[in-house]
């Protein structure tokens, strides 16, 4: 059976031009780059042009301004814990209730070890509230953190608004967002409009480099300490012999993400809109999470009522089609996605959303394949369901009562 692969936002395949690229740093040039003999000199200096590419590549950044870590959860991390280290006067963190794991967690953990950290909430659509993001603003606020894009459900946060909100109200404030959804597919200058972004983290496996490199842009002057201590590797700033063959590829897959977005961009979005159109009009109690916000022309989060996710995607992967309930990092959890319930999705869809997530290798005939089986799927299941009356096909009228009811938070 072939593969239908629509879960892009959680990992991506390796494209071939990036195999190409970082295959000689794992056979011949093997080298450790911090070694003094000649064949050494390969690999550090493939460090140093991948840094100045990926440098170039968001806005003209400064090469020393670029930190290559293993992954976005890495780079995340090393700026709220960093950034908390170096700047221990102030004990106030801002962020949103909609964040990725590697941001939310690491703010729950920061709540548990005194620090006041307030999650601005989300409408329905997943807009951050901008009136709370102004109230949040304190005079002892150290840090705000906001993401790019959702992972989830594809909604564009207004970075390069929020960013010069916080810079003309405190300058010192420092402001970081997690881009791991939107480096490669939206632009990102940090010389012009991410101009007030101090902190930046994204990973290579969302733009078909390989799992287990990221990287983390650290405006000069930003107060930030290492997260990892050891070697003098990447100038002090985090320890590790580095990656040699993955930053190679990370900077291939940001130039072709860079080089091909005129012709990718309108082909996924014209591919996502149809499949969003026919599902829309083929499936009775299907919503589309997030419809009415601006949101990543990939990525489709749909909330099917009256029936459980995990089931739509056992009966999709049957059919050979890979898609996500949503945030792979929460992928094993029973609980419902943090970031629809912030959103407060009706009760009685909150279990049964479903992402898809299109890249560049995504056909017009796979789209037609989920078209054909999705619905087929979502009635099956709802003729399952206690909440479904079979015979009619509709909603047991109790049922019709959690159509308005929100998850409580």
């Amino acid at each position: 059976m072939k593969i239908i692969y629509m879960d892009n936002n959680a990992t991506t395949r390796v494209a071939p031009e990036v195999f190409a690229a970082l295959e000689p740093f794992l056979t011949d040039d093997y080298f450790n780059p911090s070694s003094l003999y000649e064949p050494a000199h390969g690999p550090a200096d493939a460090i140093t042009a991948a840094r100045k590419t990926v440098a170039r590549l968001l806005g003209n950044a400064r090469p020393a301004e670029i930190l290559f870590t293993s992954c976005a959860t890495e780079s995340n991390n090393t700026a709220v814990f960093g950034t908390i280290a170096a700047n221990p006067d102030r004990r106030h963190i801002i962020t949103t209730g909609v964040e990725h794991p590697a941001i939310f967690s690491v703010g729950e953990d920061l709540q548990r070890r005194g620090i006041d950290v307030d999650f601005i909430p989300v409408d329905g659509d997943g807009r951050i509230d901008r009136v709370e993001f102004v109230r949040a603003l304190r005079a002892d606020t150290l840090m705000v953190s906001v993401m790019h894009a959702n992972n989830e459900t594809g909604v564009i946060f207004p970075v390069e608004e929020l960013s010069r909100i916080t810079k003309e109200t405190d300058e010192s404030i420092i402001f970081h967002t997690d881009a791991t959804q939107t480096v490669g597919k939206l632009p990102i200058d940090l010389r012009g409009s991410f101009k007030h972004v101090d902190l930046l983290s994204f990973s290579g496996h969302k733009l078909h480099a390989p799992k287990g490199i990221g990287a983390l842009f650290i405006r000069r002057g930003t107060r930030c300490r290492p997260f990892l201590l050891g070697g003098h590797q990447e100038d002090g700033r985090r320890a590790g012999t580095e990656n040699v063959a993955f930053i190679v590829g990370l900077a291939r897959a940001l130039e072709l993400a860079m080089e091909r977005h005129d012709e990718d961009e309108p082909r996924i979005l014209a591919m996502r809109d149809r499949l969003e159109k026919e599902l829309t009009a083929r499936i009775p109690y299907l919503e589309v999470n997030g419809r009415n916000a601006p949101r990543l022309s990939n990525t489709l989060n749909v909330a099917c009522h009256f029936i459980e996710g995990e089931g739509i995607l056992y009966q999709l992967s049957a059919e050979g089609i890979c898609a996500s309930s949503g945030s792979a990092c929460t992928s094993g959890s029973l609980e419902p996605s943090h970031v629809l319930r912030a959103m407060h999705i009706p009760f009685s869809a909150i279990h049964g959303s479903v992402r898809f997530s299109l890249s560049r290798y995504n056909t017009e005939a796979e789209v037609d394949r989920v078209i054909e089986v999705f619905p087929g799927i979502v009635d099956s299941l709802r003729r399952l369901s206690p909440y479904w009356d079979a015979k009619k096909n509709e909603p047991r009228p109790e049922a019709m009562e959690m159509l308005t009811r929100a998850e409580m938070p």
